[in-house]
């Protein structure tokens, strides 16, 4: 069964995005300036994994908001994203772009439910 591993929140304005859930819930942001993207810690991380130390919890991101990405996206671990790609499509889903390769650490890809929700696809190339 796969699992969610992941959220992102798209925003028109990062840093008043950033202040708001700090503020709010306390969670601690980290910039990747070379991908324009904001990881969001909602618990504490293994410093060597990076992983969340709590079992069940996951962290996430903030982004822009973009033409396909405009409300919060849960995203789910595959082991095989292309597999995954084929499933969505052949359920009735539809793929939003084309999948993207994330530095060493693995693959992700957009794609719309049955509902037309958005939710995001990620594929480790890690092992942990």
């Amino acid at each position: 069964m796969d699992k969610v591993v992941h959220f992102e929140i798209p925003a028109e304005d990062i840093s008043r995005a950033k202040k708001f859930y700090g503020g709010v819930f306390g969670w601690k942001t980290e910039d990747v300036k070379e991908m324009d993207y904001v990881i969001v810690h909602t618990v504490a991380i293994d410093e060597k994994t990076r992983m969340p130390k709590e079992p069940g919890a996951i962290n996430g991101g903030m982004m822009k908001k973009t033409q396909h990405v405009k409300s919060p996206v849960i995203t789910i671990g595959v082991d095989d994203i292309e597999k995954s790609i084929q499933k969505i499509e052949k359920a009735g889903g539809k793929i939003l772009g084309e999948k993207q390769k994330v530095g060493d650490i693995g693959w992700s890809a957009y794609a719309k439910d049955s509902e037309g929700n958005v939710i995001g696809l990620w594929q480790s190339t890690r092992k942990m």
